[in-house]
């Protein structure tokens, strides 16, 4: 893909295991999360690269779509889990303790390429972590303000595949079958989400995330289920469909029940302290996901939720 493209001299950026990969590129950048990007982009400049290449998770990619959007250089990313952050331009940049720092748009996002057997020897909680993450993604893209006809078809499509293959990779992981179907599923939640953007949920797990340093997926995974339960008055159509793709009558308590199968069932497993739920709900009040939900919600009504998992 690289030469298709017209990269002759790509820039790794991927975590140790990754760079110890014989992959191609001119110079690599190995301290992942990190919020260096404008270090980072000297070095790319400096290598004479002319791409940029990103293999990891979410973390990896982001950072690489930051370096991307700095020096205007394409990126082609090779996603190692199931988080969907290789579809949308823009990032969130993480400090090496996983706390948002920052982030933008304007990435040049050029190509992606997925190989199921870089997941084989992913944990398990990271893989139902990641993969809740991306049925977040179709759950959201159902009822967000950006909702709109390609992301409704790639969210549908994403959850009957991640129903039908997560609880499979959960019970073994070595299962190549279930995990090419699972990337499948993730592949159209980063489609979905990227078509049509974010909402309350990830606007929860992005504020649980930078003021605790918790992956993006487990925060996802518990933030997910209290989300839909707040917007089913007002989206009720939506999430019945979320539902029908997902197998379930009770999508809700579906979510609850493979969240729990990932290892994750409350907040205060991650060391988050009760009487800080108000500080991370005003936050999240502010994002842009909470601004995009169908239903505002206030301060006082995202604490309400996030005690419920706490």
């Amino acid at each position: 893909m690289l030469a298709e493209l017209g990269i002759e001299r790509p820039f790794l950026i991927a975590s140790k295991r990754w760079s110890s990969f014989d992959l191609p590129s001119v110079g690599s950048w190995q301290e992942v999360p990190s919020d260096r990007v404008e270090e980072i982009a000297g070095l790319v400049a400096a290598n004479g690269a002319d791409g940029l290449l990103a293999v990891g998770g979410g973390s990896a990619i982001d950072l690489a779509k930051g370096v991307s959007a700095a020096t205007g250089l394409p990126v082609v990313s090779v996603p190692t889990t199931y988080s969907g952050a290789e579809w949308p331009d823009n990032f969130g940049v993480r400090d090496p303790e996983r706390r948002i720092v920052g982030g933008g748009t304007g990435a040049h996002t050029a190509g992606i390429v997925y190989e199921p057997t870089l997941l084989l020897d992913l944990p398990r909680e990271l893989s139902g972590g990641s993969a809740m993450n991306a049925l977040a993604h179709c759950a959201e893209a159902l009822y967000v303000k950006g909702r709109n006809a390609e992301g409704d078809a790639h969210a549908l499509e994403g959850t009957r595949l991640i129903g039908e293959s997560l609880p499979a990779v959960l019970e073994d992981g070595n299962d190549l079958e279930a995990r090419t179907t699972l990337l499948h599923g993730a592949m159209h939640g980063g489609a979905a989400l990227a078509a049509a953007g974010l909402g309350l949920g990830h606007a929860m797990a992005q504020a649980i995330g930078s003021r605790h340093g918790i992956f993006h997926g487990p925060a996802n995974a518990l933030c997910l289920a209290p989300a839909l339960r707040f917007n089913r008055p007002v989206a009720g159509e939506e999430i019945a469909r979320f539902g029908e793709a997902l197998g379930s009558a009770d999508p809700i308590e579906r979510t609850e029940e493979l969240a729990r199968l990932s290892g994750y069932e409350r907040l205060r497993d991650f060391g988050v302290p009760e009487d800080e739920l108000e500080e991370v709900a005003e936050a999240t009040a502010v994002r842009a996901g909470a601004k995009a939900n169908p239903r505002p919600a206030s301060p006082e009504e995202i604490a309400a939720l996030l005690h419920g998992i706490w």
